[in-house]
């Protein structure tokens, strides 16, 4: 099956264990996350272990590259309204371990919504002028990098939510049973579901089911040449306009 074209909508199965699932109040909000996760099959130990090595490899050549334009884009981003150079956020990471993703900010400190109920729409006022040019070429995404090198992130992996991230006025998790499952895997900076054109606000419940069936694939098909079609499908996405806005 081809990981780009398919429209599946597989699910895993559930988990054998019959732990009831616990009750997480996390930002004023009652969030459900599983008890445990399946544990990953000992085949896959090796190509897994073979992505972190890539990650770590991959994440400290870059941020050392990309050091001046990173102090360049922090220079403009305090030039533009003095705020703060990066943006926070609580999300969702591996096993539903709760992370702090950070981003270039590109909207005005007062505007910005680190709970994620909030999403950024094209023509957002909240957007600063270098914001716009940020999101545009998705360079606000490049301080994850950080992430990936403390093994909190992955270079491609499914698309990391915020914990309060809703679709069609749902939180994913109520929305897709299954939602949790695509926290087997670390979170990436870009993934299948973004390469296929699943990204932005998500307005209706079927696009909310269709990128996380994207992930959800992803991650019971993962492999390394899986992870460098993504990467070779987002470098050349980028270079023909980029997808952010």
């Amino acid at each position: 099956m081809n990981a780009f074209t398919s429209k599946t909508n597989s699910r895993f199965d559930p988990s054998q264990r019959q732990d009831k699932t616990k009750i997480l109040v996390i930002a004023n909000s009652n969030i459900r996350q599983p008890e445990s996760f399946s544990p990953v099959e000992r085949k896959m130990a090796v190509r897994l272990g073979m992505k972190r090595l890539i990650d770590i490899v991959a994440s400290v050549s870059a941020l050392m590259v990309l050091a001046p334009l990173f102090l360049a884009i922090a220079l403009f981003i305090k030039l533009d309204d003095g705020g703060p150079v990066f943006f926070r956020q609580i999300r969702w990471g591996l096993n539903g371990r709760k992370i702090t993703v950070f981003k270039f900010r590109s909207m005005r400190a007062e505007a910005c919504d680190p709970s994620g109920v909030q999403q950024t729409v094209k023509g957002d006022n909240r957007v600063t002028g270098i914001g716009a040019v940020l999101r545009k070429t998705n360079i606000d995404e490049l301080p994850q990098l950080f992430n990936v090198l403390k093994g909190e992130m992955s270079l491609v992996g499914p698309r990391c939510h915020a914990i309060n991230m809703r679709a069609a006025g749902k939180l994913y998790e109520e929305l897709v049973p299954d939602y949790h499952q695509r926290h087997i895997m670390r979170p990436g900076i870009t993934g299948l579901a973004q390469t296929r054109g699943w990204r932005g606000p998500t307005t209706r419940s079927l696009e909310a089911r269709a990128r996380i069936a994207c992930d959800i694939y992803y991650v019971r098909n993962f492999s390394l040449l899986l992870d460098l079609k993504i990467l070779l499908r987002t470098v050349a996405m980028e270079l023909r306009g980029g997808t952010g806005f």
